[in-house]
């Protein structure tokens, strides 16, 4: 269920903005997606021109670019832990993400901090490499920008946990639909070997107390919802990039 939208140049812009924020000797994570992707192209640039870094993949994909650019790579358990170096950066994408303050909250209401991720079904490992990290960069397109979300939740579940888990998202109000994969039969199965429903709310007036339910739910692996975890949204436009912090 990727997302569409955005021009390339946006998306370009936004990734190496965010890649600016890379400096030497930083520990890097590497998101997934076609935004994210333009950053990592950077870093590679800025590594092939001298500078020093270790990149830290969230999925095959991300890895497999990193490697082609000729980023040095570190696992995730061997960057976080006792007398590992820890994750300076992380840069990934988002599928959606509030950049402006809902109309409940007011005109001037700061944007909430949240984002719906998991397009390319690599969210459980993105977010376990974008919460470590001392910093976490989300790079867009205006596409992407909203204020209030309102797309299918991806949520990865054990393959044995299907059943319980579609009974507990309608629940709560939810409808799970299994995703399919294309240009071949049966379901999309993530690079931990589970698979991911999309799970439609409408609009989620409130982003953190879905977190939680759908976290404490038996069967789901991680889901889509990325609440109170970034520090910087790097928007990409037709002529410039716009910072969204907190």
């Amino acid at each position: 269920m990727k997302t569409s939208g955005g021009s390339d140049a946006a998306k370009r812009r936004a990734g190496e903005s965010a890649a600016a924020a890379v400096d030497d000797g930083d520990v890097v994570g590497l998101g997934t997606g076609s935004t994210a992707a333009h950053a990592i192209r950077r870093i590679g640039e800025r590594v092939d021109a001298g500078l020093d870094v270790r990149g830290v993949p969230t999925s095959f994909a991300s890895r497999e670019l990193a490697a082609d650019r000729g980023i040095p790579l570190v696992d995730l358990d061997r960057a976080v832990g006792p007398d590992a170096p820890g994750i300076d950066l992380a840069i990934d994408g988002a599928d959606q993400v509030v950049t402006a303050g809902s109309a409940s909250g007011g005109e001037h209401a700061a944007p909430a901090n949240a984002a719906i991720k998991g397009g390319g079904a690599a969210h459980a490992r993105e977010k376990l490499v974008d919460s470590a990290a001392d910093r976490f960069l989300v790079v867009a397109d205006p596409s992407k920008e909203t204020a209030a979300l309102d797309r299918p939740v991806p949520v990865e579940v054990l393959p044995a946990g299907r059943s319980v888990v579609a009974q507990a998202v309608r629940a709560a109000d939810g409808e799970p639909t299994l995703r399919r994969a294309e240009r071949k039969d049966g379901p999309v199965v993530t690079d931990n070997g589970n698979l991911v429903f999309d799970c439609a709310f409408g609009e989620i007036a409130d982003p953190a107390a879905l977190s939680t339910t759908l976290s404490e739910t038996p069967g789901v692996v991680d889901h889509g919802l990325f609440v109170d975890l970034a520090d910087e949204i790097h928007v990409g436009t037709a002529t410039d990039v716009r910072v969204v912090t907190w």
